[in-house]
């Protein structure tokens, strides 16, 4: 112990630079060292499966990758210095090399980062130094692994408030880590169970195949720039499917009989084929896997990427969640049941040449984005439902706070038949959040408290919902995927001889697997998987397009006329704002045409139209979702009574609310709304206006879309009279809904 409290007098000595320094490498720089007369005892470091022999002194030969840095003249220069996220990986792999060694480096790096603490000038109780070293160093021994930890860095608490909950705190490297629990949930400390040794890897099973692939550098650039095959298969259930290859080794999906259900992990034997236990009728038989899970199992477990359009929120939303979450479980234990095999066969071996590639650079596997609370509950209730052994309750921690806060922005570490809620991201295989939850966390640059290490070997992203986001704000969400499968800017105490090397290559991101669900067809949900998804085993996207549109669900006799304006891309707003004000307000600016609703699908949209008309002095009423509620019944009284000519009316807050506005005659969709039976519902509106007025109205409603509105036309107008007007010379087209033949 007089070792220990010498080391905290010498410490308050040392520059900023060196404490630094100290902090980072668990010693001083060679520069700084005390030279004495016996030598150097000689260690051995074991690296990359090698065997190295040398002087601590002389620790930076033994990493030859490792770029050389002149050492800085003063504080100012060290300060000022940067060092790449490459770099700093590299600078520390020998600290990270074994973790199962139990050298005198590794004894005294833990010495060194317990000196280095904030309460510096704490007495440390213990004998003054009159015993020799070697006996001190034989009770640093005994207590290094107890104490190891127990002094949490302050300054990370200030930095990330929002991570720490209840018992959780941070080391000293800035790991957040649940001291109480961490033993039960650390794959390293947990060996697998007798039945479990031999699950996993079979040589058939596509996850084993996915994970040991090797790309080349020229496939890799191949990738990058595109490089795409394009086929077209249609399925019974999943319906027209059209397929990207970027590389001609691995072939495109065929049929359903080319995609089988993957092997199901032992852990869920009992429950998988009881997906849709969750939502099946109390007391009643329990439906057992349908065959639109059976077609999304079978396609997900090719480890393609994934974009499922049309599903009903009502119908296939919950058979669509259960598929991806048995997907999720069974890929985590999978991957954790390998590394805890590979760790048992590690202390049985002893050849040191044998590698055991099977990790990533953190752990976190699996991110799953969705757009409300409820949809993290509901996830994390299908997780507990299939892990669940029969007749026994499961092992769910903070299950009570998680159902009281309905599924916060959490964690969760799988393990055996246990599941711990709002573990650390470094301590989690699975994340589930919403984008804007996970933005406070990555921040932007400039952030002095941002982190987005624990995304760096995201296996698996699921994007639920997909539709809904563009509802809420959609720069978030692509905001957490530029930031996915960086390379990291810390260590994070990873073994770098365990790490994959497609991770070590920074190629994580054509491993990543990504599944997309939506309600919709969108062209900046079909760009996810054109610019953020890179899989090198390709995609499959749905592209089912409803025959039947929803305008046939419009019951008022009303003439709809369809205007098409020439755009030169999807994002040319301008060239839609030009022509409805030159061609189309000019037409609703007489006071006969009163009572104009006017239907805006883009906030951006809404607040540039309601900018001129301020400017042009017309006499309006606006609804948007940032309207309060006295506004919105300030502005429906104004615009049912005539008192205003204009109502401006956005999508969302349709989206949200589903107010009922009365008093409408004319109706203009500015832009063709985004689920086509909001065309019905804003339509169908009219209808209120004429019950209570009692009086005859000649109603009209006038939509504009340009070539780039096809999915929206067709799901609108129907499949083959979207083609005709899209292929026609034509600019105006009119359908007459409400007479019993319509046209």
């Amino acid at each position: 112990m007089g070792k220990r409290r010498r080391g905290k007098q010498e410490v308050t000595n040392l520059t900023k630079k060196q404490k630094k320094h100290l902090k980072e490498f668990g010693e001083q720089h060679p520069f700084h060292d005390n030279v004495v007369d016996r030598p150097e005892k000689t260690e051995i470091v074991r690296l990359g499966g090698k065997t190295h022999t040398g002087l601590k002194q002389d620790e930076e030969f033994l990493q030859p990758n490792r770029p050389q840095r002149r050492e800085p003249d003063s504080e100012e220069d060290s300060d000022g210095e940067q060092q790449s996220a490459y770099q700093k990986l590299l600078s520390t792999m020998i600290q990270g090399a074994d973790d199962n060694s139990e050298d005198e480096e590794s004894e005294d790096e833990d010495d060194g980062e317990e000196v280095v603490d904030e309460n510096d000038g704490e007495e440390v109780e213990g004998e003054s130094g009159g015993e020799e070293e070697e006996e001190e160093e034989e009770e640093e021994e005994e207590g290094d692994d107890a104490e190891e930890g127990e002094t949490p860095d302050d300054s990370q608490d200030r930095e990330h408030p929002e991570k720490t909950n209840g018992d959780i705190e941070e080391n000293k490297e800035g790991e957040f880590t649940d001291k109480q629990n961490e033993a039960a949930f650390c794959l390293e400390t947990n060996l697998p169970a007798e039945e479990e040794e031999n699950m996993g890897e079979q040589e058939q099973d596509m996850f084993v195949k996915h994970q040991e692939i090797e790309l080349s550098e020229e496939e890799v650039g191949r990738i990058s720039q595109g490089s795409k095959i394009k086929t077209q298969v249609k399925w019974p259930k999943l319906g027209v499917l059209q397929c990207v290859c970027p590389l001609e080794r691995f072939k495109a999906v065929g049929q359903p009989s080319s995609a089988p259900l993957p092997p199901i992990h032992k852990t869920l034997e009992a429950n998988w084929h009881l997906l849709n236990q969750p939502f099946g009728p109390e007391g009643g038989a329990v439906t057992e896997v349908t065959e639109l899970q059976k077609e999304l199992l079978g396609l997900m477990g090719t480890y393609r990427d994934v974009y499922f359009t049309n599903r009903s929120p009502l119908r296939e939303a919950k058979e669509v969640r259960s598929a991806y979450c048995l997907h999720v479980l069974n890929h985590v234990l999978k991957a954790n049941t390998r590394v805890l095999r590979n760790n048992a066969k590690l202390k049985e071996t002893k050849d040191v040449n044998e590698d055991f590639r099977d990790q990533g650079l953190t752990r976190p596997k699996v991110l799953i984005l969705v757009p409300f609370r409820d949809g993290a509950l509901r996830v994390v209730q299908t997780f507990i439902t299939l892990l669940e052994p029969k007749g026994k309750k499961m092992d769910a921690s903070n299950k009570k706070r998680f159902k009281e806060e309905f599924g916060e922005e959490s964690g969760v570490s799988i393990m055996k038949r246990s599941m711990r809620l709002y573990s650390p991201f470094y301590s989690s295989d699975i994340i589930i959040a919403s984008p804007l939850g996970l933005r406070t966390v990555l921040g932007v640059d400039g952030d002095k408290n941002r982190d987005f290490d624990f995304l760096s070997s995201i296996e698996l992203l699921i994007v639920d919902q997909a539709d809904v986001f563009l509802m809420q704000n959609w720069e978030h969400l692509l905001h957490v995927l530029k930031h996915l499968n960086l390379q990291p800017l810390d260590s994070h105490g990873v073994d770098f001889s365990r790490v994959r090397m497609w991770n070590l290559n920074n190629w994580a991101a054509h491993y990543r697997q990504t599944l997309v669900f939506s309600a919709i067809q969108e062209p900046q949900i079909t760009n996810i998987l054109t610019k953020h998804c890179h899989n090198y085993r390709g995609q499959v996207c749905s592209k089912t397009i409803p025959k039947v549109g929803s305008i046939c669900q419009v019951l008022v006799q009303l003439p709809h006329v369809f205007q098409m304006f020439h755009s030169d891309s999807f994002m040319d707003q301008d060239a839609r704002f030009q022509f409805f004000v030159d061609k189309i307000l000019p037409q609703y600016r007489d006071s006969v045409m009163s009572h104009t609703f006017i239907y805006v699908p883009s906030y951006f949209d809404f607040v540039r139209l309601r900018n001129y008309l301020k400017k042009e002095d017309v006499s309006f009423a606006s609804i948007s979702e940032y309207s309060q509620r006295s506004e919105v019944s300030r502005a429906r009284h104004y615009f049912q009574t005539g008192e205003k000519q204009f109502i401006l009316f956005s999508e969302r807050f349709h989206f949200y609310k589903r107010y009922t506005i009365k008093g409408i005659h004319n109706l203009i969709f500015y832009g063709l709304p985004a689920y086509p039976h909001f065309y019905t519902e804003v339509c169908n509106m009219l209808q209120a206006g004429v019950r209570e007025g009692g009086g005859s109205v000649s109603f009209t409603c006038t939509a504009l879309y340009s070539r780039y509105d096809t999915h929206r036309l067709a799901a609108i107008a129907g499949a083959d009279r979207a083609a005709q007007m899209l292929q026609s010379k034509k600019p105006v087209h009119l359908f007459i809904t409400g007479e019993e033949k319509n046209t």
